[in-house]
């Protein structure tokens, strides 16, 4: 089996230098090194053939924001057939979900995370082969994130069970009978579903529908 063809883009020549050795030692072929993300970019349209994995750091310059993470954006769009492997000090969560989503053939991994070569080899080629891999505690940012925005979150759990039966398109009247509690009760409830997630004072039957699309939105309907 034939080397995987590999380009570098890191501003930090030594980790860049240290990290094209040890790929080389492991069977992999480095066929170039960027110190930026234009540079990057200009090879991977070059280079001839096309490199079948890019491994990228995030932070680049000019400005050390995300300039490799928007260059993978556009090799992703330009050559889908070329892996990336994110590499990061940091957990940029937003950025990161929108790459990982984009399809296989992509990892993120925190630089930190980076202590074992044999491991980190193997996740390199699992890659290449159209895998994706995502950092532990990247994993953790986003569940800490979808909690965080979760506006259902601020209910409980009486609130959500009534909230689920108001979705089935149910009145006060049939909520409570399902309940097996009073239409008074369903009504405060409903009143504390409203003014939790922060809805509107326009008309009640227009913040229900409001309440019902959050509660869809949230269960992915």
């Amino acid at each position: 089996m034939s080397a995987i063809r590999v380009v570098i883009a890191d501003d930090d020549v030594l980790l860049r230098e240290g990290l094209a050795s040890l790929l080389e030692r492991s069977g992999f072929d480095v066929v170039a090194q960027a110190g930026d993300a234009p540079e990057l970019l200009g090879l991977v349209d070059d280079l001839e053939p096309t490199p079948e994995l890019v491994v990228v750091d995030i932070r680049m310059p000019p400005d050390h924001s995300t300039e490799g993470l928007e260059a993978a954006h556009a090799i992703r769009r330009d050559h889908p057939e070329v892996a990336i492997m994110v590499l990061s000090a940091h957990a940029e969560v937003e950025h990161a979900m929108q790459l990982l989503a984009s399809g296989g053939g992509i990892g993120y991994l925190l630089k930190t995370r980076v202590t074992d070569v044999a491991e980190f080899v193997d996740t390199l080629e699992r890659v290449a082969r159209g895998a994706s891999v995502v950092d532990p505690a990247l994993v953790q940012e986003l569940v800490g994130a979808r909690r965080r925005h979760d506006p259902l979150a601020v209910l409980t759990d009486r609130e959500r069970e009534v909230l689920a039966l108001v979705a089935e398109g149910r009145s006060n009247a049939g909520v409570a009978r399902r309940l097996w509690v009073t239409e008074g009760t369903v009504e405060k409830h409903v009143r504390s579903i409203l003014t939790k997630l922060d809805l509107p004072e326009t008309d009640e039957d227009h913040r229900r529908v409001l309440a019902v699309l959050t509660f869809l939105e949230q269960r992915g309907e």
